[in-house]
């Protein structure tokens, strides 16, 4: 596993690097059995006025820690991308996702981190606790840095603990999300502004990937609800994430399922109908 996880080592994890992201459930039953940024630098005003200090007990270690919380109805979504990020007007709220436990290393989007059993515990204590170092955060708010980090961590957690692929899809979705929103509020002017682009891009566009392979194996394995997403939920984003990642043929086919099918809601074909028109004029905008 390379790309986005390079660079664990700064945690003390760079054991976890080598390990695979996805699990083919074939082979484990053998086994058993774009947009482009805008070119307008977006500004965050008094971000830390919307967060608070959240007290967690972490399940691994039972040490209660604090981490950065978005107050509840303080943040309106202004535009939904075509991947179904949320893009707010106030801050980035994507960049807050992640509980990390800062004494031992645990880590896991929100939706997950309480959800961890016995042996997964066992796995992380050996894989990422006894190794872990803590990185603080010295500011009242994430900077996009110190957020990729923990999403890092949380998809390095997710490896250890064999999580379902499902979940390390929707880190890597999410991680994702955030480097696009950290490409939409880079400065036009900064003489680095092009290459700091590109390198998000590209590693936008991997993330996508990875989060495409992996929500295509949850799909052949788990039971819906998948990430609290349905079957046609599903498939829509699946289809949005063929198209951001110039998987054209995909795409088409996926849409036109999505359109003919009889179990899909009126929102989910609307999206579809306006994912089609998109992908016939050449424009893989995330808006």
């Amino acid at each position: 596993m390379a790309g986005f996880l390079s660079g664990l080592e700064k945690l003390g994890l760079g054991n976890i690097e080598g390990e695979s992201l996805f699990e083919d459930p074939a082979a484990q039953k053998k086994v058993e059995k774009k947009k482009e940024a805008p070119q307008k630098r977006l500004q965050l005003v008094n971000e830390e006025d919307y967060l608070y200090d959240k007290k967690i007990k972490c399940p691994v270690c039972d040490m209660v820690f604090e981490a950065k919380t978005v107050r509840t109805g303080k943040v309106k979504i202004k535009n939904v991308d075509i991947d179904l990020r949320p893009d707010y007007d106030e801050l980035d709220q994507n960049k807050y996702d992640v509980i990390a436990c800062t004494c031992c290393g645990y880590a896991a989007l929100g939706r997950y981190f309480p959800n961890i059993n016995k042996y997964q515990i066992e796995d992380v204590k050996m894989k990422i606790c006894m190794n872990y170092r803590h990185e603080p955060n010295r500011d009242n708010i994430y900077s996009y840095a110190y957020a990729k980090r923990l999403y890092q961590l949380a998809l390095a957690n997710a490896v250890v603990k064999k999580a379902k692929n499902s979940e390390k899809a929707y880190i890597c979705l999410k991680t994702a999300w955030v480097i696009r929103g950290e490409t939409q509020r880079l400065d036009p002017n900064d003489p680095k502004y092009e290459s700091m682009k590109a390198e998000n891009d590209s590693q936008e566009k991997e993330l996508l990937t990875n989060a495409f392979n992996g929500f295509v194996l949850a799909k052949q394995s788990e039971a819906f609800p998948i990430a609290g997403m349905d079957s046609s939920t599903l498939d829509y984003l699946l289809a949005a994430l063929a198209v951001e990642t110039e998987q054209k043929e995909v795409a088409q086919k996926m849409i036109g399922d999505i359109l003919a099918s009889r179990s899909a809601n009126a929102r989910i074909k609307d999206r579809a109908r306006l994912l089609k028109a998109a992908l016939e004029d050449g424009n893989n905008n995330k808006e």
